[in-house]
């Protein structure tokens, strides 16, 4: 091997893991993890990003730990930076990814938008850790719906959770501002659902044909022209909630697809807001919230 193709070989990364035993502040507890290291070596771990805590990076040398709290230290390089200004991780371990996709972005390739996609940016996210690592789609949010959604690291976890689904995914849940007040402001919505040759999904009787879906709703304020609506759902078919809330006579606002008559947010107003499900290999109870997106309030006072 000459020096070009050497110095083109990636080292693989030495990661150490360390459970916390008591409340301590950071730095305090890598001198004492470290005790046989100078403290210049102990701190340059922060400060090149080799250090996370409940797999965040962190660099600041006061960050509390509490017990029960692991920390990990890549010996060989720091941990990769992630930004990207529609997509955010709220959680990741060596099985998961949970992520807040912003509206505006795909979940998934199709056939004229290949590249800039949740699954792609995260794809080459996790590439820079490890060349050959992948991910593997749980489930998707249409493009104009932001939110919680998940990525498994390994086809293996996919297959465990995506067998499962309906026992390990206990609650995924939405707010949507949605035209008019509905009327009982509490209910439930049954169908089932068909896809025509134009990709429009609609309500059907056809049981043998169409797919059962089932969507809970509940009115959390309204000003009688606009309502802010939570939804949870039972089922988890393309559209659904957008179909069953346009049957219903109030159409989530901005989506003309299905019959809205305007666009007050410049935006489709639906947001997966919650995630709790059984984690497929620690089957720790995860649960995960976001905030909802700005003017989703507003608009209903």
């Amino acid at each position: 091997m000459d020096k070009k193709d050497a110095r083109r070989t990636r080292r693989p990364d030495k990661t150490a893991f360390y459970r916390v035993a008591e409340d301590a502040r950071l730095l305090d507890f890598l001198f004492a993890t470290f005790g046989d290291r100078s403290k210049t070596t102990v701190k340059s771990y922060l400060a090149h990003r080799q250090v996370t805590v409940n797999n965040a990076v962190a660099t600041r040398f006061d960050t509390p730990l509490h017990a029960g709290d692991e920390v990990s230290v890549d010996f060989t390089r720091g941990f990769p930076e992630f930004r990207h200004p529609r997509l955010r991780i709220v959680y990741e371990d060596e099985y998961l990814l949970v992520v807040d996709k912003g509206y505006g972005l795909l979940s998934m390739a199709t056939d004229r938008v290949r590249e800039k996609t949740a699954y792609r940016i995260l794809a080459d996210y996790v590439r820079q850790s490890d060349p050959a690592a992948r991910i593997f789609i749980l489930h998707r949010l249409d493009r104009d719906t932001s939110g919680l959604m998940m990525f498994a690291k390994s086809q293996a976890v996919q297959e465990a959770m995506q067998r499962a689904w309906n026992d390990m995914v206990i609650d995924r849940r939405y707010v949507a501002v949605v035209e008019g007040e509905p009327d009982p402001p509490k209910g439930e919505i049954t169908s089932y659902l068909k896809e025509n040759a134009a990709f429009q999904v609609y309500s059907t009787d056809d049981r043998e044909n169409g797919k059962f879906a089932r969507t809970a709703y509940e009115v959390l304020a309204t000003n009688g022209r606009y309502s802010l609506v939570e939804l949870q759902l039972a089922t988890g078919r393309k559209n659904q909630i957008r179909v069953h809330l346009h049957d219903i006579g109030h159409p989530i606002a901005g989506d003309r697809k299905y019959g809205a008559a305007g666009n007050p947010l410049g935006r489709l107003a639906l947001h997966a807001v919650r995630l709790r499900f059984v984690h497929p290999v620690t089957r720790r109870d995860m649960f995960f919230e976001t905030p909802l997106p700005a003017g989703f309030r507003q608009i209903v006072h």
